[in-house]
């Protein structure tokens, strides 16, 4: 899997831990071992810029997914999952796990959504959250 890493956010990240989750997602998901995913780490301005334009909602937000080839788990087929955007600064404001935690935890949010997952409705949220929930807690424990 090829996973392309930008920090722009001017805060120092765990980069390896990210770009190691977004990978084991992507895994467990059942991904082809050819697919590419990009992931973009950035201030709260240029988050602000990104949530106004594609989501039509004002100031920042933790975390933005874009999928690309509408891939879904168990694909077989090697193409572009997508680009998640992550915003630290937003992140480190509202957890109380600790950033690198909250970063991990949000990149396989963005994974799961880059593959077709939402939270719009109770059933969904319960599903995508006990999902990403369980991938995290497989990856701490490899």
């Amino acid at each position: 899997m090829n996973i392309e890493l930008s920090n722009e956010s001017g805060m120092e990240v765990n980069e390896p831990n990210i770009i190691s989750v977004a990978e084991f997602a992507m895994t467990q998901m059942g991904l082809h071992v050819d697919c590419d995913l990009a992931i973009s780490i950035v201030d709260e301005s240029r988050m602000s810029e990104l949530h106004e334009e594609w989501m039509d909602l004002k100031g920042p937000t933790d975390v933005l997914s874009f999928p690309m080839d509408e891939l879904i788990p168990n694909s077989s087929e090697p193409g572009i999952v997508g680009d998640i955007v992550l915003c630290p600064q937003f992140a480190q404001a509202q957890t109380s796990i600790g950033l690198d935690a909250e970063l991990n935890l949000l990149t396989i949010h963005g994974v799961l959504h880059c593959l077709g997952f939402d939270h719009a409705q109770p059933h969904q949220e319960k599903a995508m959250f006990e999902l990403q929930e369980s991938i995290l807690s497989q990856w701490q424990s490899r």
